[in-house]
């Protein structure tokens, strides 16, 4: 069969990524506490290989970049009681990830809310195999953690963010590739 036969068309993630840049919305969401949302997930096939992960994700059609934002966060927490801010970093990222390579360029906006509960309401097929719950992290128990967490710099930035409140301008971070 040649090779060009094999390629999947239908994207297992719900979205239109077939390679590329990916544009990427992330929330970096906070409780009344200033405890941040994270979402647990890990390699589909491996639930050994996991990580927890700032919720957000890809841009579907002309939306904007806070559109998806809002929409990625009330698909996979649930939670739509939101006050949406400015965008805190940027990065470019690339990893490996249910058997493909994601290259990402990923905004992440500071959000704020006193919907504490979460519920999944959304996900795309791939998600409900590789998401696994949420946790509200205090930034002590970030610093503390044995797990990984993306952005790996986590801990420090909403340390900085906490004592410094946002950036006036959105601070490129370091790209990082796995």
């Amino acid at each position: 069969m040649p090779a060009e036969a094999t390629h999947v068309s239908e994207d297992p993630y719900g979205d239109s990524y077939d390679g590329g840049l990916r544009k990427v919305a992330r929330v970096v969401l906070l409780d009344p506490q200033d405890r941040v949302l994270l979402l647990h997930g890990h390699e589909p096939e491996d639930p050994a290989d996991d990580w927890w992960f700032t919720p957000g994700g890809g841009l579907e059609g002309d939306e904007t970049r806070e559109e998806a934002a809002l929409r990625e966060l009330a698909e996979e927490t649930g939670i739509t009681e939101v006050e949406l801010g400015r965008v805190l970093w940027r990065r470019m990222c690339s990893f490996p990830f249910a058997g493909r390579r994601w290259d990402q360029d990923e905004w992440y906006y500071l959000a704020r809310t006193t919907q504490t509960e979460t519920r999944a309401v959304a996900l795309t097929e791939l998600e409900r195999r590789s998401v696994v719950g949420a946790r509200w992290w205090t930034c002590e128990e970030l610093a503390q953690a044995h797990e990984t967490v993306y952005l790996t710099r986590l801990a420090e930035l909403l340390r900085t963010l906490l004592d410094e409140g946002p950036p006036a301008e959105p601070v490129t971070l370091d790209s990082e590739i796995v």
